[in-house]
């Protein structure tokens, strides 16, 4: 007992560490990038050595993938949140195309983080294949609800990977617009175009199911 004891309080430990190296390195790629960031800043930030963080992280590019990891498992519980809250197709694509879009305009540090935008731009950055391959899943995953949803109202499965496509897109430029202060131009807000568009995208696949339901 007392060695699980001893064990447990360790795990405990080892988690808070980890957890405290990641706020500080969130805030260190803030306001440095991805590129600007050190492991030595980092480390600073979070009140350890640089040796100290090998213990957790080999790289920071392993941060940042975990720190991303994160925000996008907040984003997908976003999102399945939402669409459990909503019964036919319609208001499931509704819903999970809104919460996607409502998850990033409320949290535009995530946004840039996604996107890689902070000091310096969108640039093609990769965190290793295998990190990268498990955050396209993540996000993929976060987007599946959209596509699930295209498809119960008569999308085939490719129609409704090209339509989440369309939502990813769409979003992202209006997301860009708000937060650079562009929309104000249109006289609007993002979110009313977001819901414009979605709402578009579900009466034309209505009206093809309809289609299709009528042919003898």
């Amino acid at each position: 007992m007392a060695q699980e004891q001893r064990i447990g309080r360790r795990k405990a430990v080892a988690e808070l560490k980890r957890g405290l190296i990641l706020d500080a390195a969130r805030k260190v790629f803030e306001a440095d990038g991805l590129d600007g960031a050190s492991l030595r800043s980092i480390a600073a930030a979070a009140g350890y050595t640089p040796a100290a963080l090998y213990f957790h992280f080999e790289s920071k590019e392993a941060i940042y993938a975990e720190v991303l990891r994160v925000s996008l498992a907040n984003l997908q519980e976003a999102v399945s949140r939402a669409v459990l809250r909503s019964r036919s197709p319609a208001d499931r694509l509704r819903s999970a195309a809104m919460a996607f879009f409502r998850y990033y305009s409320d949290n535009p540090r995530d946004l840039d983080l996604g996107f890689y935008l902070f000091r310096g731009g969108m640039k093609p950055h990769g965190l290793g294949k295998e990190r990268d391959e498990i955050l396209n899943a993540a996000l993929e995953s976060a987007l599946h609800p959209i596509a699930e949803a295209a498809e119960a109202l008569g999308a085939g499965r490719e129609e409704a990977k090209l339509l989440t496509a369309d939502i990813f897109a769409h979003a992202a430029g209006l997301l860009l617009l708000a937060h650079t202060g562009r929309i104000r131009m249109f006289g609007t807000s993002a979110s009313n175009l977001m819901e414009r568009f979605v709402q578009g995208t579900i009466v034309v696949l209505s009206e093809k199911k309809d289609v299709v339901a009528r042919r003898p």
